[in-house]
C-alpha cells in the first residue's frame, strides 16, 4: 500500500474501516452512509515564510515542502539565543507559515454538508477554501470549524484549502508552544439534518453501585428545505457491542432549525469509572426519518460521580480520592508541539506508574486525543483554559490579553463543548497565575468567565490556579476568592511560616473554603547530574544551590523535603483534595541561554525515569520498589565521603558495600497509633530511624557494588537495588518499547541507545556520539538525550548520549514489515533491534520499559 493511501471511517447501521486513496476517490459508495469522519493530515504542502497570493486556488505551490500534519516548524530549529521568542519559547524559531491542500470530491457527495475540523493551529490562523476566506482563530490551543459545502466543487475539478499561521509577534506564549497545524485536522460528511457539531452531552448526575442515572442531550440540526419529523435513538453501548439501554425521542424540525433532545436513561449495575477501573461506555446516536438512519455519531463516557467537599477533600463515586497530580506542559520533546498518540501514551503510563492519578494542563487546553488517552488509562484532570486574561505577563510581549475581550468566550465555549463528555475531566480551570488576582477589576472578569462555565457545564466546578492567595500585600480580595468553586493554592507553602503550616490558617479562618493545590514544588534536577553542594546557601531559580563558604552537606536532591512536607501535610488533612507538582515531564521553554527548558519534571523530555520520579514513587505506591542513587562512578572522591540515598516504601533498608553492611534505615508514614488498648498495635512496630520518607547513608567512596535490600515490617525481604561501578565505555545497547507498531504512518515506537561497560552496566558519565540508521519502511521521526543544554537538531540522524542515554523515535510507514534500527558510535561495538509494522489491530499498545540508571 502506497504513503498516499490511510484508513477513514464512516458511522452506518454499524461501524466499518475501509482504505480510500487520499481524500475522497473512492468514497462514492459512501454517499448514502449516515456520516464519514475522516482525517485530513496527509498529502499537504508547506511555505514557511510569508507567501503572497497563497489563498488563491491557482497559485503555484509546486515548490512547497510535502508533509503530513500534525506538524511543528519550531521544533525543527535551530536554537539562538537571540531568537524572537527567547527563554519563554525555547530559543526556538516562529514566524509565518502557509500549508496548502489539493482535494477532489466525488459528484455523488453533492448536496451533503462538508466540514473541516482543526484540533489546533498556533497561532493566529486564517483558513480559505477555493480563495475564499472562511475566518480565522488567534488562540492557538482551541479547536473549531468551517462549514466548506457552498465553496465546493464537485467531480474532477480540484479544491483547495489553504491555512495561513501567524506566530512571528514574540515572545507570545508561556512557555514553548510550537508553529503550525500541530494537532489533527479532520473532514466530516453529513447529511444536512443531523447532530450538531459537539452537539452531544453526557451526564451521570446520580451513581451507586446498583444504578446509574445517565442524561443525554443532543443537539439536532435540519438544514433541509423542509421541515423534518425526527426521531433520536439513544443507545448505551456496553462492552463490545451489546446495547445496554435504548431510548428513542420524536420531533419536528423546522426547515433551517434546531432542537436539543433531553433523555434520561436508568443503568443497572454500571461498570463505574474511576483511576483504578477506567471503564467506558458508548452512546450511539441515531437520526431517523421516515425509518431511514441519516446521521449516526458515537461518543464515549465514562459512568462517575464527582464531588469537591470542604471537609473530606475530592471524592469520587462517593469515595475521597486524593488527588496526586501533576502538571504537564503540551510539548513532546524532540517532535515539539506535534505529539503523537504514542508518544503521549508512554509517558501517561509512564506516570501512572509512578503512582500519579493526576494531571493538570498547564497552562492551556490539551489536544483532543490526549483527554482520550487519560478516559482510557484513568487519570484524572484539571482541564485549564488561559495563561493570560486582560493583565500582560512580564515574560512575554503578545500573550492572550491582545484577544482575551473579543474571544474567551467563544474560545471558552469551544473548550467545554468539546471536552464535556470527558469523564477524566473532573476540574475546570479559567487561568493560571493571572494578574487579575489583585486588580480592581479582577472579579468582575472572573464573573464573566464562571458564568460561562457554569452556563455551558455546571456539573463540574471551577477553579483558578492562584498563586497571589497570599504574599506581601496580603490576601487576595474575597471578591475574587468567593466566586470559586474550589480555590486553587499555587506554592501553597512560598510565604513565611506558611512552609510549614501550609494551608492550615486558611482552613482555620474559611472552613467552608474547597481547597487544592493548582501548582507545588517538584523534586527538580537534571537526569544523571549530582553536585554535593553547600548546606548553607541561596538557592536560585533553577533549583540549583548556589556556592557559598560553609560546609559541604549531602547530596542535592531538588526541593525533596520541601516536596514531602507538602505530601506529608496533604496525607493526613482530608479538606486538601490533593495536588499538581510542576512538572511530571520536562518541557521546552521557561529557560536561560544557554538552558533551552525546564528540568522541574519526573521524566525528562525523553521520557526516561529520574529520580524524582522514584521519589514520587516512594509515597504514592504500594507494591514494594527501592531506588537507589547517586550512581557509583566517583574517581575523584576516593575515600571521601558520597551520600546514598534510598527512596522506597520498604518498612526498612539496609545498604552493602562489596559485600559489607553499611547498617539498616527504617521509615514508616504515617506512623501507627494503639488500637485495641495502652501499647496494643494492629501491626509490627517499626522501629524508625528518621521521620524523613529518604532514608540516607555516608558512605566513604570506594569503587565497586553498591546493594540495597529492602524488608517490610515482617523483616521479610520484598525489594533490592543495585549500583556498580562502570568500566570504560565498550558497547552499545538498544531496548525498545514496544515489539509491534501499526502500519498506520503515525504509530511510534521508542528506541532507547545505553552506552555500557564490557560486563553490561551503564556508563554513567558516557557522551558517545551515536549515528542511528533505519531499514524497511519506517521513518527517524526524532532524537534526544534529554540534556537541557544541548542545541542539537532532533531531526538530525545522531545524537550524543547524556550521561549514557539517548532515545530514537521511529514511525511505522504503510506497507508494513520489519523495521530495523542500527546504532553505530565509533569505538563502540554496534546495536541493532527490529521492529514489525502490523495492521492495527495487530499492533502492541504502547507500553513501559523501566530505565532505572
Amino acid at each position: 500500500m502506497s504513503a498516499l493511501l490511510r484508513r477513514w471511517v464512516w458511522f452506518g447501521a454499524g461501524r466499518c474501516l475501509l482504505v480510500a486513496s487520499l481524500f475522497f476517490p473512492g468514497l462514492q459508495r459512501a454517499a448514502d452512509a449516515p456520516r464519514v469522519h475522516q482525517s485530513f493530515d496527509f498529502a499537504w504542502r508547506f511555505c514557511r515564510g510569508e507567501a503572497g497570493g497563497a489563498q488563491q486556488p491557482g497559485f503555484d505551490d509546486a515548490a512547497w515542502r510535502q508533509l503530513d500534519l500534525p506538524h511543528d516548524w519550531s521544533i525543527e530549529g535551530p536554537y539562538d539565543e537571540h531568537a524572537a521568542t527567547g527563554g519563554s519559547g525555547g530559543y526556538l524559531p516562529a514566524g509565518i507559515g502557509w500549508y496548502r491542500k489539493h482535494f477532489t470530491v466525488p459528484e455523488g457527495l453533492r448536496g451533503r454538508q462538508v466540514t473541516v475540523e482543526f484540533d489546533g493551529v498556533y497561532m493566529n490562523s486564517d483558513v480559505w477554501i477555493n480563495g475564499r476566506h472562511l475566518g480565522g482563530w488567534p488562540y492557538g490551543y482551541t479547536s473549531f470549524c468551517f462549514d466548506l459545502t457552498p465553496d465546493l466543487h464537485f467531480g474532477d475539478q480540484p479544491n483547495v484549502l489553504a491555512v495561513r499561521v501567524d506566530n512571528s509577534q514574540q515572545p507570545g506564549s508561556r512557555w514553548y508552544s510550537g508553529s503550525g497545524i500541530d494537532r489533527h485536522v479532520w473532514i466530516t460528511i453529513t447529511d444536512p439534518l443531523h447532530v450538531a457539531h459537539w452537539g452531544t452531552w453526557v451526564t451521570t448526575p446520580d451513581v451507586s453501585a446498583e444504578s446509574a442515572t445517565v442524561r443525554i442531550r443532543t443537539r439536532v440540526q435540519n438544514g433541509r428545505p423542509e421541515a423534518q419529523a425526527v426521531t433520536l435513538i439513544s443507545e448505551l453501548v456496553g462492552s463490545g457491542d451489546a446495547v445496554e439501554v435504548a431510548v428513542p425521542s420524536d420531533g419536528l424540525l423546522a426547515a433551517g432549525s434546531e432542537r436539543e433532545f433531553d433523555q434520561t436513561v436508568t443503568l443497572g449495575h454500571p461498570r463505574r469509572w474511576s483511576p483504578d477501573t477506567p471503564e467506558l461506555y458508548r452512546l450511539r446516536s441515531r437520526v431517523v426519518v421516515g425509518g431511514r438512519i441519516v446521521d449516526e455519531t458515537v461518543t464515549p463516557f465514562g459512568v462517575r460521580q464527582c464531588e469537591f467537599d470542604a471537609a473530606r477533600g475530592f471524592l469520587l463515586n462517593h469515595e475521597p480520592v486524593k488527588l496526586r497530580g501533576m502538571c504537564l506542559h503540551h510539548d513532546g520533546g524532540a517532535v515539539g508541539a506535534a505529539v503523537p498518540e504514542a508518544v503521549w501514551a508512554r509517558r501517561l503510563r509512564l506516570l501512572k506508574e509512578m503512582g500519579c492519578n493526576a494531571v493538570r494542563t498547564a497552562h492551556n487546553p490539551p489536544a483532543p486525543e490526549f483527554l482520550d488517552l487519560c478516559d482510557r488509562l484513568g487519570l484524572l484532570v484539571m482541564d485549564e483554559a488561559f495563561d493570560e486574561w486582560t493583565i500582560r505577563k512580564p515574560q512575554i510581549a503578545h500573550g492572550y490579553s491582545s484577544y482575551f475581550n473579543d474571544w474567551y468566550e467563544r474560545d471558552l465555549t469551544a473548550m467545554i463543548h468539546r471536552d464535556r463528555n470527558h469523564p477524566c475531566v473532573v476540574l475546570w480551570s479559567a487561568g493560571n497565575e493571572i494578574g487579575e488576582q489583585e486588580a480592581n477589576a479582577g472579579p468582575e472578569v472572573l464573573r464573566k468567565l464562571i458564568a460561562v462555565f457554569h452556563r455551558e457545564d455546571p456539573t463540574r466546578p471551577v477553579t483558578v490556579a492562584m498563586d497571589n492567595i497570599f504574599n506581601q500585600h496580603g490576601r487576595a480580595p474575597a471578591a475574587f476568592t468567593d466566586q470559586l468553586d474550589v480555590v486553587g493554592y499555587n506554592y501553597v507553602d512560598r510565604w513565611g511560616t506558611r512552609r510549614e503550616t501550609q494551608y492550615r490558617d486558611d482552613h482555620d479562618q474559611f472552613p467552608q473554603r474547597k481547597f487544592i493545590g493548582t501548582e507545588d514544588s517538584s523534586v527538580r534536577g537534571t537526569r544523571g547530574v549530582y553536585r554535593f553542594g553547600p548546606l548553607l546557601g541561596p538557592e536560585t531559580w533553577t533549583g540549583e544551590v548556589t556556592p557559598a563558604p560553609g560546609p559541604e552537606g549531602a547530596l542535592y536532591l531538588g526541593e525533596a523535603m520541601r516536596a514531602a512536607s507538602l505530601w506529608r501535610f496533604e496525607a493526613l488533612h482530608d479538606y486538601v483534595a490533593g495536588d499538581f507538582a510542576w512538572t511530571g515531564i520536562d518541557y521546552l521553554g521557561e529557560a536561560r541561554w544557554p538552558r533551552k527548558g525546564a528540568t522541574s519534571g519526573s521524566l525528562d523530555t525523553c521520557g526516561f525515569k529520574k529520580d524524582g520520579f522514584y521519589f514520587y514513587q516512594s509515597l504514592w505506591t504500594n507494591q514494594p520498589m527501592l531506588h537507589l542513587l547517586p550512581h557509583w562512578n566517583w574517581p575523584d572522591r576516593l575515600g571521601k565521603v558520597v551520600p546514598v540515598v534510598a527512596c522506597t516504601n520498604c518498612a526498612a533498608v539496609e545498604l552493602f558495600l562489596n559485600g559489607r553492611s553499611l547498617g539498616a534505615k527504617a521509615r514508616e508514614f504515617p506512623q501507627q497509633g494503639v488500637t485495641k488498648a495502652w501499647n496494643s498495635y494492629g501491626q509490627p512496630q517499626i522501629q524508625a530511624t528518621t521521620d524523613d520518607f529518604q532514608l540516607v547513608w555516608d558512605v566513604v567512596y570506594e569503587p565497586g557494588e553498591l546493594k540495597a535490600v529492602g524488608y517490610d515490617r515482617n523483616a521479610a525481604v520484598v525489594a533490592g537495588a543495585v549500583v556498580r561501578t562502570a568500566g570504560p565505555a565498550a558497547a552499545l545497547a538498544l531496548t525498545v518499547d514496544r515489539a509491534t507498531l501499526a502500519a498506520d504512518a503515525r504509530d511510534v515506537a521508542h528506541v532507547t541507545v545505553e552506552v555500557q561497560d564490557a560486563n553490561g552496566v551503564v556508563v554513567p558519565d558516557a557522551d558517545n556520539n551515536v549515528t542511528f540508521t533505519m531499514e524497511g519502511d519506517g521513518t527517524l521521526l526524532g532524537v534526544d538525550n534529554g540534556d537541557p543544554l544541548s542545541h542539537a537538531s532532533y531531526r538530525a540522524n545522531s545524537r550524543q548520549v547524556f550521561h549514557g542515554l539517548a532515545l530514537a523515535l521511529v514511525q511505522a510507514g504503510t506497507r508494513g514489515g520489519a523495521i530495523r534500527v542500527t546504532a553505530t558510535s565509533p569505538g563502540l561495538k554496534e546495536a541493532a533491534v527490529v521492529l514489525q509494522a502490523v495492521p492495527a489491530a495487530e499492533a502492541d499498545a504502547p507500553v513501559v520499559v523501566d530505565v532505572d540508571r
